[in-house]
């Protein structure tokens, strides 16, 4: 704690990039937030189509030449696609391990996929519609999913939320893809499956931009800190974190000392040589 105050170095420069994390954080949360705008759009084309049944009826319907909105939806897809491209650029740094990692690559090609689909309506895209589609839905499910692990470190109860509504994404998805429509209908099942993006992402990005990087803070120096508000999940992935350290420092050690014997021409014969304490070689000062 001493050092941390009189040592005027981390200070100055934890001043710094703060403000410019949270304004990053804003744009990025801001970004996702506005991705319900296709929910806005897709209820003021489905008013303006005569007839038209979210239970019986694709969305990619409403960018066709037979919706009268057909323009304003087909840019709701590619404003869909700059959202969640920008919105998880931005925020990436926000996300943790390998779910963060999974979470850009996926929701990236969720991005590609919506922008086909407007692009490339399906009364005359032919299969790059279909391809675009295909990318949306199954980007945003397991998407979802990756993001669940890449906040969950943040908050249990966000990233459980994610993962279900990755999962019913999914689950949408195969029955949709499948034709198992009878419960839901073929728009409705599709919904299943489209719906759960938008959504996930508010949730996220909401999240994302109210803890920015303040919650890094609370990790405790080790396992045995006991005032750290730290789940069982955070401390049982800090103590994998320490053990695979422990387990490097020692490594090297062994290497540093087999490079050692080498070049001193030393012999595992050496009846007079003092035994190697492995324990002793790679025990850290912090032991």
């Amino acid at each position: 704690m001493t050092d941390r105050t009189t040592d005027p170095d981390p200070a100055d420069e934890g001043a710094t990039p703060a403000p410019l994390g949270r304004t990053r954080y804003l744009l990025g949360a801001l970004a996702w937030v506005l991705t319900l705008q296709f929910f806005v759009v897709e209820a003021v084309a489905v008013s303006r189509f005569g007839g038209y049944s979210r239970v019986d009826q694709a969305i990619s319907d409403l960018g066709t030449a037979l919706s009268p909105a057909a323009g304003a939806m087909n840019a709701s897809f590619i404003a869909q696609a700059v959202l969640i491209g920008l919105g998880a650029a931005l925020l990436y740094p926000a996300l943790v391990g390998l779910g963060g990692r999974l979470a850009l690559v996926l929701l990236g090609a969720a991005a590609v996929g919506v922008l086909l689909v407007g692009l490339f309506p399906s009364d005359d895209g032919g299969a790059t519609h279909t391809v675009g589609a295909i990318l949306y839905l199954l980007g945003s499910g397991l998407g979802l999913i990756s993001l669940a692990y890449g906040v969950r470190p943040r908050s249990e109860a966000v990233g459980t939320v994610l993962a279900l509504l990755g999962l019913v994404g999914i689950i949408g998805t195969i029955f949709f893809g499948t034709g198992v429509t009878q419960l839901l209908g073929y728009g409705g099942m599709e919904r299943v499956g489209g719906y759960v993006l938008p959504l996930g992402l508010t949730v996220a990005g909401v999240l994302l931009w109210r803890q920015g990087d303040d919650w890094r803070v609370e990790l405790p120096a080790g396992p045995g800190d006991a005032d750290a508000p730290l789940t069982k999940r955070q401390r049982r992935e800090l103590e994998r974190a320490e053990a695979f350290d422990r387990a490097r420092e020692r490594d090297e050690a062994l290497e540093a000392h087999a490079r050692k014997q080498q070049a001193t021409g030393a012999g595992t014969d050496d009846e007079d040589d003092e035994p190697f304490d492995e324990e002793a070689a790679w025990r850290s000062p912090r032991r």
